[in-house]
């Protein structure tokens, strides 16, 4: 499976983080959740940890579920 890019994130001062994904909206963070996550995406890998934090990666299961009866 490659690995996500295309992710940026920007703060703003009030705390809030947006995230984007090629440009385009993928997260807004607000709170303890947005400091939770900047403390995730400067240790570790930020590509790994945006996709993770949005939701916008693979699960490795697409197509196998592209192939059940209840999706045919």
């Amino acid at each position: 499976m490659p690995r996500p890019h295309g992710f940026r994130y920007e703060r703003f001062a009030d705390g809030t983080v947006a995230i984007t994904h090629h440009g385009r909206p993928a997260g807004t963070l607000r709170g303890a959740r947005a400091q939770r996550f900047l403390a995730e995406a400067e240790a570790g890998d930020g590509q790994l940890v945006m996709a993770r934090w949005t939701g916008a990666y693979k699960h490795g299961n697409e197509r196998v579920a592209k192939n059940h009866p209840r999706n045919g």
